[in-house]
């Protein structure tokens, strides 16, 4: 089956050229609270790999400093045609000029999605069973996130990833929580591997991090 694209969002210009068969990476920032030192990392990271989307995780605060944040790394994310969504905080993403949003359980997916649809992305993720997945697609998520929350193992984020690769075709990503994922999450098929926040302290930069993992795209099966 050839991947569908990574959904495009319906605000600004396209960020993925339609029936676009390759593999790509999905960066997830950390918890930030200061995104003027972090500006550098990104867009290094940015330049390193076929990048179709970054996840910012913002730190608490209020709301005019969630938005001014999130409107900082938009302007580097999207001036790249990457699309850029934010971890929740659904009542910030129109002002924050943001693409769409990221949910972790099919609770908080469901309660948002009225909010962002059918202007912006909302992507499903942390989905504990098959049946998370089939209700978050049935219900019109953008695309399928597995192995990001709480796991009970990876071999069953894997297994839940291959399945939804197989059978459903909404875009899947397999979230990697070490270098040591990226290249079995790839070999499911996945349409995207989704990269945690350990890019951002690796030994030898984001940047050669995101190199390292895209190299890993399009790797046959074992």
């Amino acid at each position: 089956m050839t991947p569908p694209p990574y959904p495009p969002p319906p605000v600004g210009e396209e960020k993925v050229r339609a029936q676009d068969p390759r593999q790509r990476l999905y960066l997830v920032t950390s918890r930030l609270d200061d995104t003027a030192s972090f500006a550098r990392d990104l867009d290094a990271a940015l330049a390193a790999g076929d990048i179709a989307a970054v996840l910012l995780r913002l730190a608490d605060s209020d709301e005019r400093t969630l938005v001014d944040r999130a409107k900082a790394i938009a302007a580097i994310v999207q001036r790249r045609d990457v699309a850029l969504l934010l971890d929740g905080h659904t009542e910030i993403v129109g002002r924050a000029g943001a693409d769409g949003a990221h949910f972790t359980g099919i609770e908080a997916f469901a309660a948002a999605l009225a909010i962002l649809k059918p202007e912006r992305i909302a992507g499903a993720g942390g989905l504990r069973s098959r049946h998370d997945a089939m209700l978050a697609s049935e219900a019109g998520a953008d695309y399928l996130m597995f192995g990001d929350g709480p796991r009970s193992s990876f071999d069953v984020a894997l297994e839940y990833l291959t399945w939804s690769a197989q059978l459903l075709e909404l875009p899947c990503i397999g979230y990697a929580a070490s270098p040591d994922e990226v290249l079995p999450l790839a070999r499911t098929g996945a349409d995207f591997v989704a990269l945690g926040d350990w890019i951002w302290t690796h030994p030898e930069g984001a940047a050669a991090a995101v190199a390292k993992a895209a190299e890993n795209l399009g790797a046959p099966g074992p």
